[in-house]
């Protein structure tokens, strides 16, 4: 599989910090963050399979133990031991996943408004209820209004009005690369929040937990059960922001990662 990617800064950093997106993003999410982490560290992002111009995984596998597999090939393509992973929502989930089941790896993480833990969202975008959906996501893989995506997007933005044009742009033009919309369905099928989440505990590394405290998606509460089960974790809350904190407000959010991978 080919995937998309981005790696910058300088290549002599032996702790390069990798990137990943959460459900129906792509490595452009972390646009504002990697313009400041650049300056000084070795950054890569990439496309998870089913999403951006990755696309479809040719085996149709999303589940979170192949997330994780792809991290560590990213890994081992780029010749890099050892990263700090950073990761929002699914990103957060193959974030932790990835530190559990490779914790070799893994030096520090970062998750941001992660997924894992099993949870009732109080709003969902309704393009993920569609995808769900098995009439709808039929019509949809043929058929997708721009509307749909402006609208999923205000609903994970703590301030629905910082969504630009520009930005539903680009999350409807990736919406569209080939075989995605197909691939959403089944990652919602074969990834669901709950899988290993019994082993979250186990992690031992620094964990930096960031999340936005206006997060109707994945709510705030399970920031505080991250901390709760990470031993060596600290959460900050954004009280303002929304699902996406890196995204929506880089410039606040990235000064808290980097104090905190200068004090760890």
């Amino acid at each position: 599989m080919n995937i998309h990617l981005r790696d910058e800064g300088p290549k002599t950093d032996q702790d390069p910090i990798v990137l990943i997106h959460g459900t129906s993003a792509s490595l452009h999410t972390w646009n504002g963050w990697v313009d400041e982490l650049k300056q000084g560290r070795r950054v890569i992002r990439f496309d998870l399979p089913g999403f951006g111009l990755t696309g479809p995984d040719p085996k149709n596998n999303y589940t979170i133990e192949r997330y994780a597999d792809v991290v560590v090939a990213v890994l081992d393509e780029l010749k890099v031991k050892k990263a700090v992973l950073a990761g929002n929502s699914l990103g957060g989930y193959v974030s932790w996943a990835t530190a559990v089941l490779n914790p070799e790896r893994v030096s520090k993480l970062v998750l941001v408004n992660a997924s894992g833990y099993p949870s009732q969202a109080k709003s969902v975008p309704l393009a993920f209820k569609l995808s769900q959906n098995p009439l709808a996501s039929a019509v949809l893989k043929n058929v997708l209004p721009k509307s749909l995506v402006a609208q999923s997007l205000r609903n994970v933005y703590g301030n629905p009005d910082l969504v630009s044009d520009e930005l539903v742009d680009r999350y409807y033009d990736l919406a569209l690369r080939e075989g995605n919309r197909e691939a959403l369905k089944e990652r919602f099928k074969q990834s669901s929040p709950g899988l290993l989440f019994d082993r979250i505990k186990t992690i031992d590394m620094p964990t930096l937990i960031i999340w936005g405290g206006k997060d109707r998606l994945i709510l705030p509460k399970l920031g505080k059960q991250f901390e709760h089960d990470i031993a060596n974790s600290q959460l900050l809350v954004f009280d303002e922001l929304g699902h996406v904190p890196h995204e929506e407000d880089p410039q606040a959010t990235v000064l808290a990662v980097k104090r905190f991978l200068e004090s760890n």
